[in-house]
């Protein structure tokens, strides 16, 4: 089953309309927050058609994904609080809270081994949402959070406009040939990550 090729095909779309550098921006910031196909699908064919402007789209994703990036983790802060309730009736919040606690006491170590975690994430083929809430929840520093969704954006786009603008067409070939595994591997990391934290969280 298809399902990341056809949502690729429908960013490409977006990419070629006259008004594609504004939806280039909602895309970059709904990704940050929701939305789950990355900006860079947009992004590449957007840099293969003006080579000359490629770092200038790569600077106006980074700064809308930031917008989104600080959007998700107030989700991810808040939200959590309103469905506690929820959890409660389930009779699994204490054992969400455990691996919540159990997380926060890592980063308590040292906030920047959780600021090199997220910049390391933001090099993974994982939507954005998910290192923006889980951000949220856990209570990462805001400055260590919005340097490392800088950073972990930040080389994500830029390394892409520098390889559109060096390769080509071919560069953006590539990633239309394989965005189906991709998508699929990275939707694969998600699941893994949220049987870790609920393995953690039982006290595995």
């Amino acid at each position: 089953m298809k399902l990341f090729a056809p949502l690729y095909d429908r960013a490409i779309g977006w990419a070629r309309h006259k008004h594609a550098v504004r939806y280039l921006a909602v895309l970059s910031f709904f990704e940050a927050i929701i939305f789950p196909v990355m900006p860079e699908v947009m992004l590449a064919p957007m840099c293969v058609g003006q080579p000359r402007r490629a770092f200038r789209f790569a600077a106006l994703s980074l700064a809308f994904s930031l917008l989104g990036s600080l959007v998700g983790y107030a989700l991810g802060h808040y939200a959590f609080e309103a469905v506690k309730p929820l959890f409660a009736a389930m009779g699994m919040l204490p054992a969400i809270e455990s691996g919540i606690r159990t997380v926060q006491a890592e980063m308590a170590k040292s906030p920047w081994a959780v600021f090199t975690f997220l910049v390391l994430g933001g090099f993974m083929p994982i939507p954005m949402k998910v290192f923006t809430w889980a951000s949220g929840i856990v209570g990462v520093p805001m400055l260590q959070y919005i340097l490392a969704m800088a950073v972990g954006r930040g080389k994500r786009v830029f390394l892409l406009a520098f390889l559109i603008r060096a390769g080509g067409e071919r560069a953006e070939a590539a990633l239309r040939r394989y965005i189906e595994p991709v998508g699929w591997i990275a939707t694969g990391l998600v699941v893994i990550g949220i049987g870790v934290l609920a393995w953690r969280a039982h006290g595995g």
